[in-house]
């Protein structure tokens, strides 16, 4: 009996032992998962030098643009390539000798023309302001690259900055000199507010993940949805809502707390929204249009605000391999449309009325399909038939390739390619 006794008390101890054991793994789990659901990184951060003073801290691009991801746009004061097109080409019976084919040359001001660049604010060291409608753009390579205003707004907004120690402040870009880009601490306090991450439902195309811009703009926890009710008007804001669901002219609109109202009276609830924007990784931005929007559910336990600026790396240079018709198969430097050169720059493109903007790094090959359309496989295995823009049409302007060893490229015309694979 003494031994029963003896074993019983073994077992007991062995028990709390185990449970104390269990405990101390939940709590380090716990501790794990809300230090990763804290985590700010995938915010924009850095240092702001205007002719007076310094301020360091957490950016907002005006009332938008507020992670890594978000897109700088703005238009190159020049693009060398399009002189060379296939107009150029006839007139100078081939020859390229005389242009200078330099990796950094496709941005030289040397000409008027304008043309779109866009690229992630993670993909940028600095942006130098050179008067209200001309910057320069530094990469994180050292390339420079002078854009221009015309048809953006992006050279001319206040820049929010939560400083360090000031707080926040709006700061007037006729005042910035010089914007540093700097790597976001990763549990920022105070922040301009939590990620806003979801789900949305569109009508007869199924479901999207990533993180929501709401009619283009609201992009954070803090920004308001505007609309009128039966009571009166309200501004609620994201971080209090569940769930939005289109219909009647309005919107039926789901609290945290359970509630729900019909909202009508605002472009933020009917179909003056100019469309609701989806960031998914290893995707791009996917912008859908308020009449194919069905549902968003928001993850209100998402705290992650992205990737990390380190995880931005240095643009490289389109490289691959294009195959022909005519069988031929061509490797080298690519320029995608006379135009796009790096793997920061964009594509676009379009699954019916839903609008993709694809960075060429997550590109693995192009298959034009016919005159309108082309076959996209990305890197993270999707498929995307996308078309109606001039990236994946016949509109397409055709690419130069630099091969191995020859200074001078050679033409491809949109409709002799069979396919391009990136290396």
């Amino acid at each position: 009996m003494e031994f029963v006794d003896k074993l019983i008390i073994l077992i007991e101890r062995y028990k709390r032992a185990v449970q104390l054991s269990a405990g101390i793994i939940i709590a380090l789990i716990i501790t794990i998962t809300q230090a990763k659901a804290q985590n700010t990184e995938g915010f924009m951060y850095g240092k702001v030098f205007t002719r007076d003073n310094t301020y360091q801290g957490q950016l907002r691009w005006g009332k938008e643009e507020a992670y890594w991801n978000d897109h700088f746009n703005s238009s190159k004061v020049s693009n060398r390539n399009r002189q060379y097109g296939p107009r150029k080409r006839e007139d100078n019976d081939d020859s390229w000798s005389n242009f200078d084919w330099s990796f950094s040359s496709i941005w030289e001001n040397k000409s008027s023309s304008s043309h779109q660049f866009v690229t992630q604010f993670g993909d940028i060291a600095e942006i130098e302001n050179v008067s209200d409608s001309r910057a320069i753009i530094v990469l994180k390579n050292g390339e420079e690259v002078e854009v221009g205003s015309q048809g953006y707004n992006d050279l001319s907004p206040s820049i929010r900055i939560l400083d360090d120690e000031l707080g926040e402040l709006s700061v007037k870009w006729s005042r910035v000199e010089r914007v540093l880009f700097l790597p976001a601490p990763s549990n920022l306090r105070p922040s301009f507010g939590q990620a806003l991450y979801g789900t949305v439902n569109i009508y007869r195309k199924g479901d999207l993940t990533g993180y929501i811009q709401w009619d283009h703009d609201e992009r954070i926890s803090t920004d308001k949805l505007d609309g009128d009710t039966r009571d009166g008007d309200v501004s609620i804001s994201f971080g209090k809502i569940r769930k939005i669901e289109s219909g009647r002219g309005g919107s039926d609109v789901e609290l945290l707390d359970g509630r729900t109202f019909y909202l009508t009276g605002s472009n933020d609830v009917n179909s003056g929204n100019r469309g609701i924007i989806v960031t998914v990784e290893g995707v791009g931005k996917i912008d859908i249009p308020w009449k194919v929007f069905n549902t968003v559910t928001f993850d209100p336990a998402w705290k992650s605000s992205g990737k990390p600026y380190s995880s931005y790396n240095p643009p490289k240079p389109l490289i691959g391999t294009v195959y022909t018709y005519n069988d031929d198969e061509i490797s080298g430097r690519i320029v995608f449309d006379l135009d796009e050169a790096m793997n920061i720059e964009f594509l676009e493109g379009r699954d019916d009325e839903i609008e993709y903007r694809i960075p060429f790094r997550n590109i693995k090959s192009i298959k034009p399909k016919n005159y309108n359309y082309s076959q996209l496989k990305l890197r993270n295995g999707d498929t995307l038939l996308l078309g109606d823009g001039r990236d994946v049409s016949d509109n397409n302007d055709g690419l130069l390739i630099f091969q191995k060893g020859s200074r001078d490229p050679e033409y491809i015309s949109w409709k002799k390619i069979d396919e391009i694979v990136f290396d």
